[in-house]
């Protein structure tokens, strides 16, 4: 029987285990995949606590970890056009990413170019797609100045170097031990934490055009102000607390095109996925913990199969 790594009640890691699972079967508008590789997002052990996305409810128990994933076509559900059997995709799975097979939504499922790796791919669905939602939203013009909270992340990589990439000056918070990870991508280096708002002054003393949080809280809190339009003040690490400042949350278009249009930037050598670490899926809890301790660089990937 397939494996998969599951939390099998809500709260802390104790609740984890692996488990063996059918194969599932795609329904209409649904493809079954060999999983190849699983992207690890901080929203994976969050759901584990009980966390839902606005809108949505829990997941029955158990749940498969994992919102981002890679792999091969397996079989095609009813009313698939476009993709066929043996082909390599990559997107967010209705069925968590780890584990040895999954079910991806068709209508926003991108074709994994030969260029980018499973493994670089499985980085992408979440953390660079939300990057390249929330820039896109700012539309900030070249020669702008952007802050963005938590740089050194898997979204604020993305965010850094898409903006970088179009000619935007980018201002990144991050904490000391990042400093020379965030200033390769491109950016300006600021420490969070108390007295933010006067080292961003410094650092950019004609002041941002915008704002990209990725931390929420008191980060959040204090560069708010900087902002002389609120309606370029977003984010997609406290979309409660930006909504009461005056701005708006990351509006996330989930669809297939904004897929296509990352790797495409990854196959241009505009984007990095920058995984930094990779795990065997036996190690899954490992690479879990790895995010869950807040300090991961770029990203993290799960390998499932080869």
């Amino acid at each position: 029987m397939p494996k998969a790594y599951v939390y099998t009640r809500f709260g802390g890691p104790e609740g984890e285990a692996f488990i063996d699972l059918p194969k599932p079967a795609p329904g209409p508008g649904e493809l079954l995949v060999a999983v190849r590789a699983a992207g690890v997002n901080p929203v994976d052990w969050k759901q584990r606590t009980g966390y839902t996305r606005p809108g949505s409810t829990p997941k029955p128990l158990p749940t498969v970890f994992g919102s981002d994933a890679s792999g091969v076509v397996e079989r095609v559900g009813e009313g698939v056009r476009g993709f066929a059997v043996g082909d390599a995709v990559f997107g967010n799975p209705v069925t968590g990413g780890y584990a040895e097979y999954t079910l991806l939504p068709a209508a926003i499922t991108a074709h994994k170019p030969d260029a980018v790796s499973f493994t670089d791919a499985a980085a992408l669905p979440t953390a660079a797609a939300t990057a390249y939602d929330g820039v896109k939203q700012l539309d900030l013009p070249a020669g702008a100045t952007l802050l963005i909270t938590g740089a050194g992340g898997g979204v604020g990589v993305a965010a850094t170097q898409i903006a970088v990439a179009g000619g935007i000056r980018v201002v990144g918070t991050a904490s000391a031990g990042k400093k020379d990870f965030v200033e390769s991508l491109g950016a300006v280096h600021v420490p969070p934490g108390p007295g933010l708002q006067e080292r961003v002054r410094a650092a950019a003393p004609d002041g941002v055009d915008a704002v990209f949080d990725l931390v929420g809280g008191a980060d959040l809190e204090a560069v708010a102000g900087l902002v002389p339009d609120l309606a370029k003040l977003i984010s997609a690490g406290d979309k409660p607390r930006v909504v009461t400042l005056g701005g708006a949350a990351v509006v996330r278009l989930r669809t297939a095109a904004v897929l296509e249009e990352v790797a495409d930037l990854v196959v241009a050598g505009s984007l990095r996925p920058y995984v930094t670490r990779t795990f065997a899926l036996a190690e899954a809890a490992r690479a879990l913990r790895a995010v869950e301790d807040g300090h991961a660089l770029g990203k993290i990937v799960i390998e499932v199969g080869a």
